[in-house]
């Protein structure tokens, strides 16, 4: 039987963005299914009832749209775990949850999620492999954050960003450093460079050197260790102490030079890294501005106060929070096109749901499952015993 999708409006605050945009419902359509939207949920991101009623969905209450075989959200219990909770009731067995959930720290809400009997798919763990690349949707959420965080910068810093040769005289390029060179990183980069600034990037990660100089970057390099600084699915891992300490106390002579220091240095499931101490902040001259991207993890800098301006001896420190809600059309555009690739992995061609558990990305993704959380590494940290030799989801 076909599968029925459902896209409720966002219930967290301050959330513009919208699972499924109106162009995905006609890709959905050739695949079998049918959609179901719940009245001005994408209006916010500037996707009105009318766009989604030309491309076949259907516009419903939010209980009807919740009785969907399929719920597609932005931020599912785990990362709305206040008001999503008003949707537990609404949940039944056998229905399948995408969207992002803080699997790895919103242990309560897994343990809940896994109550109501349905399947829930975490995109936040979607595995760094070429195959799905086009659903990996942190990074591009991560594309929009390094963006929104050089004009955050750029509007707030006492200078402008790029070199002017005036009859009033020349004035020099603003300075930008960028701390961690993933997606956001390397978005953050560019942008600063468009803007005109001179920009230095530091990451932990050796073989992103090439990545980092192709933007027209200046790598910096540390006197230090890093060969363990990467795990087998590309992401950053946590570091030691003892190695936080030394790079602090080397980055503290290239950030004295800054104007704008970005920080966007995040290990999935754990508290960022502290890459900027009280004292490194003390050396930026008064005017500078740090923007903490890694503000939600509780950020790199001693200083951020998540969702907060912070004035210090003369610099500003900007903890953002949610940036990729802030450009909402284009944010909720690259989350619809991953959300549907990921799809597509699903749906056969009579347009039924098939979870292929044997597939890496659908076992890795998978949180819940048959009223158990089924994920090894959830369970682990849950104080349960992971099935034996399992990676990701059981």
């Amino acid at each position: 039987m076909a599968v029925t999708i459902g896209v409720p409006r966002e219930t967290f605050p301050g959330e513009r963005r919208v699972a499924l945009v109106p162009r995905s419902c006609d890709a959905l359509g050739k695949l079998g299914a049918s959609v179901v939207v719940e009245q001005s949920a994408g209006v916010e991101a500037g996707f009105p009832d009318e766009q989604y009623a030309t491309r076949g969905a259907r516009s419903a209450s939010r209980r009807e749209v919740f009785r969907a075989d399929v719920i597609l959200q932005v931020r599912s219990l785990g990362a709305n775990p206040e008001a999503g909770r008003a949707d537990l009731a609404l949940l039944h067995p056998g229905q399948t949850v995408i969207g992002f959930g803080e699997p790895l720290t919103a242990l309560d809400q897994d343990s809940a999620l896994a109550r109501t009997g349905v399947s829930f798919f975490a995109m936040e763990l979607m595995p760094r492999i070429t195959r799905a690349q086009s659903m990996d949707a942190l990074s591009a959420m991560a594309t929009i954050a390094g963006y929104k965080a050089v004009l955050l910068a750029a509007t707030t810093l006492p200078k402008i960003f790029p070199m002017l040769m005036t009859a009033a005289g020349t004035v020099t390029p603003a300075r930008v450093l960028i701390l961690g060179a993933g997606v956001a990183g390397l978005q953050a980069i560019a942008t600063s460079r468009r803007l005109g600034a001179v920009v230095s990037a530091y990451d932990v990660r050796s073989a992103v050197k090439e990545q980092i100089e192709s933007l027209g970057a200046k790598f910096v390099v540390l006197d230090i260790d890093t060969a363990a600084s990467e795990d087998k699915g590309g992401y950053a891992k946590a570091m030691t102490e003892e190695f936080y300490r030394r790079q602090r106390e080397l980055l503290t002579n290239v950030i004295r030079e800054q104007d704008v220091v970005i920080s966007t240095a995040a290990v999935p499931g754990k508290k960022a890294p502290i890459l900027i101490t009280t004292q490194m902040a003390s050396a930026l001259a008064p005017g500078s501005v740090i923007v903490d991207v890694a503000a939600e993890r509780g950020g790199n800098c001693e200083l951020t106060r998540p969702g907060e301006t912070v004035h210090y001896q003369g610099i500003t420190i900007l903890g953002p929070l949610n940036l990729a809600s802030s450009a909402p059309y284009h944010a909720s555009q690259m989350y619809s096109s991953n959300i549907v690739s990921f799809l597509k992995l699903m749906l056969t061609k009579e347009g039924s749901l098939q979870l292929k558990r044997d597939d890496e990305i659908i076992r890795e993704t998978l949180v819940t499952h048959a009223g158990e959380v089924v994920h090894a590494r959830v369970n682990e940290l849950l104080g349960l015993i992971p099935a034996e030799g399992a990676e990701g989801g059981g």
